[in-house]
């Protein structure tokens, strides 16, 4: 099984296949694009990838890219560590949470780029605008999050790594965060398969 992911190792998409994988115990290799250069659109990419974009999966003779339809696939057609809750509701909340994180709150993820968790912070104060998303996802997250519970959906999901993530945007670069959410996103950020690719070797920018 081949994984392309972006050249600097920061997509979040890219991260939450990646992790999907290791959680799965499945063998697979990983290609970098450089998408800077316009690898993305390379011929030999492009036979690969139906919407030239990273992440893509290439499972033998079948390529799939957008990272929730490979983690999606993933799931159902391998065994081991499950990816999403099995009852079909905290599935669906699941899912919901990673297709709100990955359509809504752009002023973060503009001003907050995954550059921050990945190689440094920004000296930028975050705009008004970005302020208004911050606390838009700290309640969201306060609301799904139930009191002491580790996880969103009971035990660990993918949308846990992809919520953290999107918290460690404004953690890493020091913005302010509640302290219950800090210390949830902070908890998934020690996660093995987590760490096993924020630890991966990036070149410099």
């Amino acid at each position: 099984m081949l994984l392309y992911v972006d050249s600097q190792y920061t997509s979040p998409y890219a991260m939450s296949v990646f992790v999907a994988l290791q959680e799965k115990s499945i063998p697979f290799d990983v290609r970098t694009v450089d998408l800077d250069a316009g690898g993305q659109h390379a011929p030999n990419f492009a036979a690969q990838s139906l919407t030239q974009r990273v992440p893509t999966l290439v499972d033998g003779d079948f390529q799939l890219s957008e990272s929730s339809a490979i983690t999606e696939y993933l799931d159902e057609v391998y065994p081991g560590a499950p990816l999403y809750p099995a009852d079909p509701k905290l599935k669906a909340r699941a899912r919901q949470v990673q297709a709100w994180l990955r359509s809504d709150l752009l002023p973060i993820r503009q001003e907050r780029s995954t550059l921050v968790v990945f190689y440094g912070p920004s000296d930028a104060p975050l705009s008004p605008t970005a302020q208004a998303a911050a606390q838009k996802l700290f309640s969201a997250a306060d609301a799904l999050l139930a009191e002491g519970a580790e996880h969103l959906c009971g035990t660990w999901s993918l949308a846990d790594v992809d919520l953290a993530v999107m918290l460690h945007r404004l953690i890493l670069n020091g913005d302010p965060v509640p302290p219950r959410l800090r210390e949830y996103a902070e908890r998934q950020w020690q996660r093995p398969t987590v760490q096993a690719w924020v630890k991966r070797e990036r070149p410099p920018l």
